[in-house]
């Protein structure tokens, strides 16, 4: 499991293991989002199994399965109020961390320039280049 660094209290990962929540403790996290729908992937790794074992850990566990068509402005307000009512640093994975990365930056328009949010994605790896015109329309209506 790499952890890449989007924020100072912000993070995003690919599918996490069981075996993962100590370095996932190690790091700060206090609160795991899953972003990955249980259909993604085989019974050990769907959202009871990783929550059980982060819970063990003494790590906070939401779930929150986004797909593209499931990226309502609901489900962005929900990540954000995930995010943002934490006592600490958030890590949130997916398949690859990039739809963790993208409810993210949705989430951003309004609090961080178009340029800040693209800018926090690429230095944690994710290039959203492309969300460009999505964000800038969303930040003129906000």
């Amino acid at each position: 499991m790499e952890i890449h660094k989007v924020t100072h209290n912000f993070f995003v990962s690919a599918q996490i293991e069981t075996a993962d929540t100590d370095a996932i403790a190690e790091a700060g996290i206090v609160r795991v989002i899953s972003n990955r729908p249980d259909q993604e992937v085989p019974v050990p790794l769907q959202a009871d199994a990783i929550g059980s074992a982060v819970r063990a850990a003494g790590i906070d566990f939401a779930v929150l399965p986004i797909t593209h068509q499931s990226m309502t402005q609901s489900a962005v307000a929900q990540q954000s109020e995930l995010i943002n009512s934490a006592d600490g640093p958030v890590l949130a994975y997916c398949a690859s961390g990039t739809r963790s990365t993208v409810i993210w930056a949705l989430g951003q328009v309004g609090t961080l320039s178009v340029d800040e949010i693209l800018n926090c994605a690429a230095q944690a790896g994710y290039d959203l280049s492309d969300l460009r015109p999505t964000l800038q329309g969303l930040s003129t209506n906000v």
